[in-house]
């Protein structure tokens, strides 16, 4: 066999093993599996905020009590992310607020609709809905206690008198009908106000860094930081009754889960409410516990919520997201990076093409993949994928075009044909610039991933979303730490793997 044939066998091997140990990790969670008998036959989600997930928690173990199986997807973004889930049927149920369906999901309703209308209209949807679990949590607006007396404001309408105040809104209220827009238009405030999460909020307020945030009324975090809420004097916000919504084919799959959700109507008013997020916010109790309590029953402790089994599945899950992205973008991209070499003009459309999907913000690409492929880990995966083409398409192409044209020459002088050339000759020369690109791709997809907590992926982003909800570093550090040693562990594999199957000609060269 001739040196190059042999160079062909053990590049081939090599590339091999470094797709196979790419895949393992993947390929590993995929197969792992579960007993036959914990498999829910319910999926109730929640918001990313505390007291959506202490009402999915008391949803969940409500439903547990009359033998029904449910898995609880925590935290898993913002209305439009739930609404759009629960009408795919990627969940069941989820709590929900009154004033939100009327003005954010149902705007051909009266805000002032009842149960019974909103019943109605959401049936045309395949949706039920509870009566109200017996708190209203509308929206307020709020200051330090102590600023407000200073500044003589009582009212939203006294925000209007000092224009200089600093006002902070939670993201998702700064786009909402009833939010920012409304609140601005209805009281005429003259201020800015820029977009920040709910719970960031409150500790910018209490630093000094702002002066006004959004409330919600049952928030522990009133009291805690003894905040005024200032009066709606010109009534703007609606009521926002916390009701569940539920898929009305559950009448049919899981009718004791549908009598659980309608079991809890009425039996929560607003002390109860602030008291649990109290206990979960302030004095750091679990959800579940949190729930359990409430309900009066009592919780064994979960093997899969201690420290190491917790962290082992995240693990695996973050494998999984970034494995399977990048196994599926070298299969594309480098393809795409030849052809990009081959065909000049039309290559730069496919750099062009790439260089826009990387423009695209990381969130708003998980996002726009929820429509195609629902919640979960397929859509991260997918929003992944397309992040990992650029550095690949881009460092195969500056390989292949980076090539001394007198070794191109020599090649062509041999009598190889262009095929036999790409393989024998272009791409092992290119494999230096290939596999930077590849290792590149890698360390980008472990630091993103951590956004597919929020689409319900899992992962290390799932400690960080709620250590950031519950104020706690050692939550955070829980998915940064471990997030931030993955990507040094994959530069540390990428950087052998590129040793390994660079030619030792090739590796001498590169020292000189």
């Amino acid at each position: 066999m001739t040196p190059w044939g042999v160079l062909r066998k053990v590049l081939q091997r090599r590339l091999a093993f470094m797709v196979l140990l790419l895949l393992l990790p993947a390929t590993a969670f995929a197969q792992k599996p579960a007993p036959p008998s914990n498999t829910p036959t319910v999926v109730i989600g929640s918001k990313n905020f505390t007291e959506s997930v202490v009402l999915g928690e008391i949803a969940r173990l409500a439903a547990r009590q009359r033998g029904v199986q449910v898995q609880h997807r925590r935290s898993l973004g913002g209305t439009r992310i739930l609404w759009r889930a629960l009408l795919q049927g990627d969940i069941d149920a989820y709590p929900e607020y009154t004033g939100t369906i009327t003005h954010e999901l149902l705007h051909d309703v009266p805000p002032d609709a009842g149960i019974a209308v909103l019943r109605k209209r959401l049936a045309q949807f395949g949706i039920g809905i509870t009566d109200p679990l017996g708190f209203n949590n509308t929206y307020a607006i709020g200051m330090r206690e102590q600023e407000a007396e200073r500044l003589h404001i009582r009212s939203i309408s006294d925000l209007a008198k000092h224009p200089d105040l600093k006002l902070a809104f939670s993201n998702e209220f700064m786009n909402r009908a009833d939010g920012w827009p409304g609140l601005k238009k209805t009281y005429h405030l003259p201020m800015n106000a820029r977009g920040m999460d709910h719970d960031l909020a409150y500790r910018a307020l209490a630093a000094g860094a702002v002066d006004a945030i959004d409330l919600y009324s049952t928030d522990a975090e009133i009291a805690y930081y003894h905040l005024r809420v200032l009066q709606d004097n010109k009534h703007f916000f609606p009521r926002y009754d916390a009701v569940y919504l539920y898929r009305l084919d559950l009448d049919r799959r899981a009718p004791k889960f549908v009598a659980a959700l309608n079991g809890l109507a009425g039996r929560i008013d607003a002390s109860q409410m602030r008291a649990m997020n109290k206990a979960v916010k302030i004095d750091g109790m679990s959800e579940t516990q949190v729930a359990a309590n409430f309900l009066g029953i009592k919780t064994a402790p979960d093997a899969d919520n201690r420290f190491w089994p917790q962290l082992g599945r995240y693990t695996l899950q973050h494998l999984a997201l970034v494995g399977i992205s990048l196994s599926l973008a070298i299969l594309i991209a480098v393809p795409l990076g030849i052809f990009a070499a081959r065909r000049r003009r039309l290559g730069q459309l496919v750099l062009g093409l790439t260089g826009i999907l990387q423009t695209v913000p990381s969130l708003a690409l998980f996002v726009f993949m929820i429509p195609l492929f629902g919640i979960g880990a397929k859509p991260a995966i997918a929003a992944l994928f397309l992040y990992s083409l650029l550095p690949i398409v881009r460092n195969t192409h500056a390989g292949l075009t980076g090539i001394e044209p007198s070794l191109l020459e020599s090649a062509a002088a041999l009598g190889l044909p262009p095929r036999l050339r790409l393989w024998r000759v272009e791409l092992p020369l290119a494999l230096r610039s290939i596999l930077a690109g590849v290792k590149i791709a890698a360390v980008i997809n472990v630091g993103t991933a951590t956004l597919g907590a929020l689409i319900g992926a899992g992962g290390y982003g799932q400690p960080i979303l709620t250590g950031i909800r519950l104020d706690s570093i050692p939550l955070i550090m829980e998915g940064a730490i471990p997030a931030a040693l993955l990507a040094l562990l994959m530069q540390g594999v990428f950087e052998i793997i590129e040793r390994a199957l660079t030619p030792r000609g090739l590796r001498l060269r590169a020292q000189d």
